[in-house]
């Protein structure tokens, strides 16, 4: 990055950030692509998981952004991530006689059809009115009382942390230099004009500086700061909005579809998450604290419980929790007094010759924003700039999907595993997945299910280490797998066994080995401590106990 000059340089590798690199370098520029931690360690690996047109947004008459967000939904179904987005249905239980039906059913319909584009299908089946009894067959784990009948909608659903690495792992085939563990530590100014940035190796305390004809800010809820540390008053502000969630069992709740309730501030999710979890969520409420660190307190999880357990048959209890984590999300500021009453709506902003901003939006419209900041960012270069391509191009992994979905059988006696496994594979892995097994092919032992997480091979935390970029434990449990949210003990179990398979190919000696283990530690315990605090200013005090998971090495890629 620190040779010649580069075209665009991106700061921040959430799926913004990472979603921009790939638009600029697949317009043919040259791109660099810094996040100071891991890629998606902030919003983009916390969010609800879902890629939706926002029920709630269409009954605000935000009509514009849910058929945005519903043509991003058909493209990343049918073109640009089967392999990480599938559909998944919802039932919205109707509570109210006569006018809630037609209500209802008007706004699905609607919903339905602004999901149709003129080039693809919506990629998700119709809506469906059920009565009573049909709802409760479909999912019995409901009160009776809580229900007069229900509507069966579609929507998908995605995982946000793989597909945010997926979007760097693309980029970098494309010619992007990518880096994580590289922190901006200033903007570099000349005649009043940004020209890129000081940057630093995190690991070594190394720094280069990285010259750019324009410098994208894609912080998210760091925005501002951001703002600030290029010397700018900035025009963009951003409010950071928390939102909670809890994993649990997926046999403590009889259902065959996810959940949809309404509450007094906003909705309430309940979503499949593989074949053995749901996910409970979110909250959405303002937060003031560690942006870096957001932490669950008591009430979170009190708030969740009790709004849940108004209509489930078998109340939830906290020690059905496996797993929770808390996300922000980068809100524009507005007038409104709370944060679900900010609109997702993204702005793009010239904060300084040489230096554009993107703030606000939602995962599921990442695309249109990297798109638009790029259209931005191209009007600081001397020559002209081709439109944005992003629409057709796949992400590592999608390109052939469909076929290696038709031989999961065949890739399963092939490697001798069981076709369960090898379906949970190419779930995670898309066409990929064979280098996964060629790991375990070359080493029958990484073939075995991780000590501690069943559900994850070996090869997976070995793979991780050598194609994936990850720096840390923590990056391995919590990124690349989802070991420290699926499970009771928030991974502990399988920590030493991880660590020890990646010690060879990120050269960690004992001593380093016995530190990750500590620090990951650490960090369960504080987050665990946290959530026992009744409200956010304790349980921030008890989550920043353990603050950082280490001094991450740049992973370079590109």
């Amino acid at each position: 990055m620190a040779v010649g000059e580069v075209d665009v340089l991106v700061v921040g590798g959430g799926v913004v950030g990472a979603g921009a690199a790939l638009d600029a370098v697949t317009r043919g520029l040259s791109v660099a692509l810094v996040e100071a931690k891991d890629w998606a360690s902030g919003t983009s690996s916390r969010s609800s998981k879902l890629i939706h047109g926002g029920l709630r947004y269409l009954e605000m008459l935000d009509f514009k952004l849910v058929a945005e967000a519903l043509r991003e939904r058909a493209l990343l179904l049918q073109r640009i991530a089967p392999h990480l987005v599938r559909p998944v249905p919802f039932l919205y239980p109707l509570t109210r006689r006569i006018w809630e039906r037609p209500y209802a059913g008007v706004g699905m319909l609607l919903y339905d059809t602004m999901g149709m584009t003129s080039v693809l299908p919506r990629g998700v089946p119709a809506h469906r009115h059920m009565t009573r009894r049909t709802a409760l067959a479909e999912a019995p784990g409901l009160k009776p009382s809580a229900l007069v009948g229900a509507v069966r909608y579609w929507d998908a659903q995605v995982d946000d942390a793989r597909f945010t690495l997926s979007l760097v792992r693309t980029a970098a085939s494309y010619g992007a230099l990518c880096a994580s563990g590289t922190r901006v530590t200033s903007f570099v100014r000349e005649e009043g004009r940004v020209v890129g940035a000081v940057v630093q190796d995190v690991e070594t305390g190394r720094e280069r500086t990285v010259r750019a004809r324009a410098v994208v800010n894609a912080t998210g809820v760091w925005t501002d700061e951001t703002q600030q540390q290029a010397g700018g008053n900035g025009s963009l502000r951003v409010r950071a909005s928390k939102g909670v969630h809890l994993l649990v069992p997926r046999s403590r709740i009889a259902m065959s579809s996810g959940l949809i309730l309404r509450t007094e501030k906003s909705v309430l999710f309940v979503i499949p998450w593989g074949d053995e979890h749901w996910i409970v969520g979110t909250t959405d409420t303002d937060w003031t604290y560690s942006k870096e660190h957001p932490a669950v307190s008591s009430g979170d999880i009190d708030y969740l419980l009790e709004h849940v357990n108004t209509v489930l048959a078998s109340p939830l209890t906290r020690d059905d929790i496996l797993g929770v984590y808390a996300g922000l999300r980068p809100l524009v500021s507005g007038e409104a007094e709370q944060t679900a009453k900010l609109s997702r709506e993204h702005v793009v902003a010239r904060l300084q010759p040489g230096l554009v901003a993107i703030a606000g939006g939602k995962f599921t419209t990442y695309r249109v924003m990297a798109e638009d900041v790029v259209d931005a960012a191209a009007r600081e270069l001397p020559y002209g700039v081709p439109a944005s391509s992003t629409k057709d191009v796949p992400l590592a992994g999608a390109e052939g999907y469909q076929s290696v979905v038709r031989r999961k059988t065949v890739l399963a006696k092939r490697y001798g595993l069981a076709p369960e496994r090898v379906e949970r594979l190419v779930e995670r892995y898309g066409t990929l997945v064979t280098e996964v097994l060629e790991l375990a092919a070359e080493d029958s032992t990484l073939g075995e299910p991780l000590r501690g997480a069943p559900g994850y091979l070996r090869a997976e935390i070995v793979y991780a280490a050598t194609h994936e970029g990850a720096l840390h434990l923590d990056d391995i449990l919590t990124r690349r797998t989802h070991i420290f949210m699926e499970t009771k003990d928030r991974g502990l179990a399988a920590a030493e066994e991880a660590a020890r398979l990646v010690s060879a190919p990120l050269d960690w000696d004992g001593a380093r080995v016995d530190e990750e283990i500590y620090r990951y530690r650490q960090r369960v315990e504080a987050e665990q401590e946290a959530g026992r605090q009744p409200n956010d200013r304790r349980a921030d005090a008890a989550r920043m106990r353990a603050p950082g998971f280490g001094d991450p090495q740049p992973a370079r890629m590109g």
